[in-house]
């Protein structure tokens, strides 16, 4: 599943068209993907707008148009966003597509575990406003972290880093880098945690968020060599620290990896 950076990386991609109006909207209204999503409202309103800009929150995107207009997307585990021609044919998996005078904006999603909204309003949709600060931003700080891991003291710490109501964006790969980096065993119960581990886990959390939405491309291929995710993908992924097989175990419902000897 698409985390914080991948999250950023796919919204660029439709920055080509902002400025340009959409001309058609191509849209699989009964998919799964517009669950709750009055389709043809989209479709009337968004044809003619210019796409002004957009901005990403966690796993979340959320494009703004001309005369109060508002298009969310959720990439879920499958989806993408890509530019194709002025005369691109909807595939099977394009389930919405903007076209514009000399380019489409395509959404894809072969699964359909992401999602499309809409909103027609002068402010922001409700939807898209949160008390659940950014990684990056200044309000995600020590009290709000302190105080996010004191309501979950009985769960391990890999299951709270993929909770998205403090942890907004992190994903599994992440929360394993930050966990690796850490030297905190993912299984790990958060009420165990040192005041130490505590203190490292907060800066490498902002780390790895802040190092990854400045670095990360289309794939992982741009993150630093030294780092676990180059390594975790592989049932022969070794530590890149001790070079000894990494171990694997299902936490908080998803594969984690973590090195025997750093993570103890």
């Amino acid at each position: 599943m698409p985390e914080l950076a991948e999250v950023e990386w796919h919204r660029k991609q439709w920055n080509p068209g902002i400025g340009a109006r959409v001309q058609v909207v191509f849209l699989h209204a009964r998919k799964r993907v517009f669950r709750g999503t009055n389709t043809r409202d989209l479709a009337r309103r968004i044809t003619g707008q210019k796409l002004l800009d957009s901005q990403a929150r966690g796993k979340r995107m959320l494009f703004r148009f001309t005369n109060s207009n508002w298009l969310g997307i959720h990439l879920g585990m499958t989806g993408s966003l890509r530019i194709e021609g002025p005369e691109y044919a909807p595939a099977k998996h394009d389930h919405l597509v903007l076209g514009q005078s000399s380019r489409s904006l395509v959404f894809r999603d072969a699964r359909q575990f992401g999602r499309v909204q809409f909103h027609h309003g002068s402010s922001p949709p409700s939807w898209w406003r949160a008390d659940v600060p950014e990684i990056v931003e200044r309000d995600f700080n020590r009290p709000f972290f302190e105080r996010f891991l004191s309501r979950h003291g009985k769960a391990p710490i890999k299951a709270v880093l993929l909770m998205q109501d403090g942890f907004s964006g992190i994903g599994n790969w992440m929360a394993d880098e930050i966990l690796w980096r850490s030297h905190i065993l993912p299984a790990k119960r958060v009420a165990k945690l040192t005041s130490a581990e505590r203190h490292s886990l907060f800066l490498e959390t902002k780390f790895v968020a802040r190092h990854s939405l400045s670095t990360l491309g289309h794939d992982d291929s741009d993150l630093p060599k030294s780092w676990l995710i180059h390594e975790r993908w592989s049932k022969e992924g070794v530590c890149p620290k001790h070079c000894i097989p990494l171990r694997r175990a299902t936490i908080g419902g998803r594969t984690t990896a973590w090195c025997p000897i750093c993570q103890r």
